[in-house]
């Protein structure tokens, strides 16, 4: 006969000792833990399985209460010590149905520790009672372990109960399907990245120990603090520390941890659990009520998104003219100090104004990462995450696919990152495919360009929203063709964790804003400078010495200065055209005319998959060149006079969907595994791009 030993686990007062009552038919014996005075209680039962068709003898010791796996009273030290060894064969934590979330506190650390785990959702029938329902069968598929309904009282799942103990004993065991906030999941894969390169061996898993040593467990530090590896990883939790910490608003890593677990419980109980009177016992709870409310939630979010929208187009506007003349007063010395010749002319129109056009938007970017920061940081965005669960699932994403494409709007390199978080390999890859659909920050200029040329001061920036919430549909338009198509198979079902409401970090927006806007400024000065440069160089050769002659000549011969500025601009024309960007563009060119545009356009799209920045900077080159007065040099004026609304609006789309930028495609690369899905991605986006903008450019035109 085979002998199974149970670990009785659970909070005080959730109706241990009468369901060992329940189960046991007064086998019972009574006693005291080894060295303590706490009492310890055992039973013994015989389960005949027949599916196996053999004899089972269970003991089942019940263990003193305990709200958690800590060692702050008496009771909790002798659970936390029994649970810790290896006495007991399978645990079965009894979980108060009334109040779940409080009990799946403790639930989620007894899953971390990699035991087998049984889950008996006790006082069922009380549950019941209060409207309370619970789908048990969606609870052991979020958990990865089997969730009972009992009721002691009513001997209600006995039976099944005894069988689950049974399975459970006979299954091997499965990795702990708990997840935390992003920031905390980001440490735990560096320091598991880590463990597993070194081969680390431990009682642990790699995961199992990168959690023990960011909660600061004596027993794992014990394992590793006297071995090599640990002037190696010291530097990586510190690290790590302080980037928790930075999230936070303690550095006390047991209450971090504690409103980890609250935050996944209640994400789980929002998951599984109804009930048909929802009356709010706080102010959270309260607030909850409205911003996850299925009615009301959803157009308070879109207000949010519409007012932050508001804010970058309009604030974004107010120092763009103070930085553009900035940038023109130095294009101006630049040709003072160096003259009017190559030298000159490459600095002031080639550097400092492809620059210039990126950094003239960075108040927009600033201002865009603020509003996404301080959603995230008050733990607003995971209930939106929530709310739209059901929404997404419609088109074949989870709700946690929304944090990393609410993350692309600000920059698709973390979005991507952001997309580990969903554990399913299918949701992941539909998730990363569908990223580049949400406008980027680096697009926003693209966008404040195209808007404040077309569209008047008034209607801007309801025309940026629009723009972004258009992008974001034919994201989930895609995301239902690739789940129909590709990506196919069931859904299978996360946590978003739900985290306590927090006033707004300054420190960590600062963090966060100052990190990205550092990024961009980067890019400018570097990645983008040099393009600009090649930019410059390819437009302004080879040269065409009788083709300049010829004009000059024209023009020293014309009386009129109307005749001259038309000759001299004509002049500049001719001479991009046989540049070696014009021959770029010309052989692109077939590939956008029906789409209404140019080759000029085309050479801009074509420097906007190294860089979405270089759109607007290599828009600024080619359409200001040769420009002499000062109304007709800025950069508006001249899209409005060579780009026509329809043309305009499907450069709009197709900068909208098509592919990322260089590094947001490296990293697409690395987070979905292969090569072989960015030439998929690119397939998908652009052609995408092209049949809508041309869907686009010939409606416009038709109803002109």
């Amino acid at each position: 006969m085979n002998t199974i030993k149970v670990a009785l686990a659970g909070q005080p007062n959730v109706g241990k000792s009468s369901l060992i009552n329940a189960i046991s038919n007064a086998k019972l014996k009574v006693g005291n833990f080894s060295g303590v005075t706490v009492e310890k209680t055992q039973i013994n039962f015989r389960f005949c399985d027949e599916v196996s068709c053999q004899d089972y003898s269970v003991d089942i010791i019940d263990l003193p209460g305990a709200y958690s796996l800590t060692d702050y009273t008496i009771e909790e030290k002798v659970t936390r010590s029994f649970l810790l060894s290896d006495e007991y064969d399978v645990i079965v934590n009894v979980v108060d149905s009334t109040h779940l979330q409080r009990n799946l506190t403790f639930t989620t650390q007894l899953l971390e520790m990699g035991k087998k785990v049984v889950v008996a959702l006790n006082m069922i029938d009380e549950a019941n009672k209060e409207g309370i329902e619970i789908d048990h069968k969606q609870l052991s598929t979020i958990l990865g372990v089997p969730c009972i309904k009992t009721s002691a009282n009513k001997k209600i799942g006995i039976e099944e109960l005894k069988s689950a103990i049974i399975k459970a004993h006979n299954s091997p065991n499965t990795p702990s399907k708990v997840v935390y906030s992003d920031f905390m999941e980001e440490e735990i894969a560096k320091l598991n990245f880590f463990l597993k390169a070194k081969k680390f061996v431990s009682p642990y898993s790699y995961r199992q120990m990168s959690i023990k040593l960011l909660q600061e467990d004596k027993e794992a530090y014990a394992l590793i603090h006297d071995k090599p590896i640990w002037m190696e990883i010291a530097p990586i939790i510190r690290e790590a520390k302080t980037h928790i910490y930075l999230h936070t608003d303690t550095q006390d890593i047991t209450q971090i941890f504690s409103d980890e677990y609250f935050a996944f419980a209640k994400g789980v109980k929002m998951e599984v659990m109804s009930t048909k009177s929802m009356r709010a016992a706080n102010l959270t709870q309260k607030i909850d009520n409205i911003l996850i409310d299925k009615i009301v939630g959803i157009p308070i979010f879109l207000f949010f998104m519409w007012a932050l929208f508001q804010l970058t187009f309009e604030l974004g506007a107010i120092p763009m003219e103070y930085i553009d003349a900035f940038f023109a007063y130095l294009g101006e010395q630049a040709k003072f100090i160096l003259g009017e010749g190559n030298l000159g002319q490459l600095v002031a129109d080639g550097m400092i104004a492809g620059v210039g056009a990126v950094v003239l938007f960075l108040p927009n970017i600033i201002i865009l990462f603020i509003g996404i920061a301080l959603l995230e940081t008050t733990g607003y965005m995971s209930r939106v995450a929530f709310l739209l669960d059901g929404f997404f699932h419609k088109f074949g994403l989870h709700g946690k696919s929304f944090i990393p494409l609410v993350t692309g709007f600000g920059c698709s390199v973390p979005a991507y990152m952001a997309a580990r978080t969903l554990k399913n390999e299918r949701d992941r890859l539909l998730t990363l495919f569908i990223i580049g659909f949400m406008s980027c920050g680096a697009r926003l200029p693209i966008y404040v360009l195209f808007v404040s040329a077309f569209f008047a001061p008034s209607s801007a920036g309801n025309v940026l929203f629009l723009i972004y919430i258009a992008g974001a549909l034919l994201g989930l338009i895609g995301a239902k063709v690739l789940h129909l198509l590709v990506f196919k198979g069931e859904d299978e079902p996360f946590v978003m964790e739900m985290p306590k409401y927090r006033l707004p970090s300054l420190k960590l927006i600062w963090h966060t804003v100052y990190i990205q806007a550092l990024s961009y400024l980067k890019k400018a000065g570097t990645f983008i400078l040099l393009a600009s440069i090649v930019i410059w160089f390819a437009s302004n050769y080879p040269k065409n010495r009788v083709l300049e002659a010829s004009y000059n000549t024209k023009i020293e011969n014309a009386t009129a200065e109307e005749t001259k500025v038309a000759l001299a601009n004509e002049l500049q024309m001719k001479l991009l055209e046989n540049s070696y960007l014009g021959i770029i563009g010309k052989f692109t060119e077939p590939l956008v005319v029906p789409l209404g545009m140019d080759w000029k356009m085309a050479v801009a799209l074509e420097t906007g998959l190294a860089a979405k920045e270089m759109v607007v900077s290599t828009l600024g080159i080619l359409y200001a060149i040769g420009e002499s007065d000062e109304t007709s040099s800025n950069l508006q004026e001249q899209l409005r006079q060579n780009i026509s609304f329809p043309a305009a609006m499907a450069f709009i789309v197709f900068v909208m969907i098509y592919l990322p930028c260089l590094a947001a495609s490296m990293v697409f690369v690395r987070e979905a595994g292969s090569w072989k899905y960015l030439g998929y991605l690119f397939v998908f986006t652009t052609g995408s791009a092209w049949v809508l903008s041309f869907i686009t450019y010939r409606v416009l035109v038709i109803m002109a």
